[in-house]
């Protein structure tokens, strides 16, 4: 089944980076802390105009599996998945449960200053993060880039135009998990074109990035790096070559599913 606008895509870029993004800086001593996940609902708010309308599937589609209730969806979503990316690696990168509010619940946050680490869709990215020097002076070690190369192959290889038809056949169900966050009147793929925008803002220092660990977490020393959106963070600290892939699959979907340019 083909779809003529890839969809899921976007959030199979995005949540390689939402997957991981809980992880940032954090050492094996404390667990980062939790964040609420959604701002409360506003009384009376009144319904925003669709900026980015989910495209229908393509007339010559083959028709679709019935839609499972969203407390039901991991099975059916994860074995769609399968087919796509490889069992393997559903089973070693995807959590097994909760799949769709989890993936919601993260893309929603990437652009605030922390993630929510219990509800991340994605496993921990294997391996511990490394610094060079000490908590005065570190800089980001460019061993933790290999740490997200697999997971930033898995991206790089998926057939976008397939999983366009995961996404539009399973979208109800994001859309109602979006609206359960406290988000009523939200569109879920307005929410997520605005979530890319975020991240392909994203700078790339050049040279070494600085760092210093005044408690136990690392943080950039750059006062400018360290008050950016967690997303961005962790692309940064992702390394350029695995943030340049991200990107371009962001650009590639974004130039299809958004309705009008990012602004610059």
């Amino acid at each position: 089944m083909v779809v003529n606008k890839p969809m899921i895509g976007v959030a199979a870029a995005v949540v390689v980076v939402a997957g991981a993004v809980g992880f940032y800086f954090h050492s094996h001593r404390a667990p980062p802390p939790s964040v609420p996940t959604a701002p409360a609902p506003v009384a009376g708010e009144a319904a925003p105009s669709v900026a980015h309308p989910l495209p229908e599937a393509s007339p010559g589609a083959a028709a679709a599996a019935p839609l499972p209730a969203l407390n039901d969806s991991d099975t059916s979503l994860l074995e769609s998945l399968a087919q796509l990316a490889g069992a393997a690696a559903v089973k070693d990168y995807l959590q097994p449960e909760s799949v769709v509010r989890h993936l919601v619940v993260t893309i929603d946050n990437l652009p605030r200053q922390k993630v929510a680490v219990e509800k991340r869709p994605t496993s921990a990215v294997p391996g511990s993060f490394a610094a060079t020097g000490d908590e005065l002076h570190a800089t980001l070690d460019k061993r933790n880039f290999d740490r997200y190369q697999p997971m930033v192959a898995v991206i790089h290889d998926l057939d976008m135009q397939k999983l366009a038809a995961v996404y539009v056949h399973f979208y109800p169900l994001f859309q109602q998990s979006y609206q359960d966050l406290g988000y009523p009147n939200g569109y879920f793929n307005d929410r997520l074109v605005q979530v890319i925008d975020v991240m392909l803002a994203t700078p790339q220092p050049a040279g070494a990035v600085e760092l210093v660990r005044p408690n136990v977490m690392y943080t950039f020393a750059d006062p400018a790096l360290e008050s950016r959106p967690a997303g961005q963070k962790l692309l940064i600290r992702m390394g350029p070559e695995n943030a340049a892939v991200i990107n371009e699959k962001l650009m590639q979907l974004r130039a299809i599913i958004a309705a009008s340019p990012p602004k610059h």
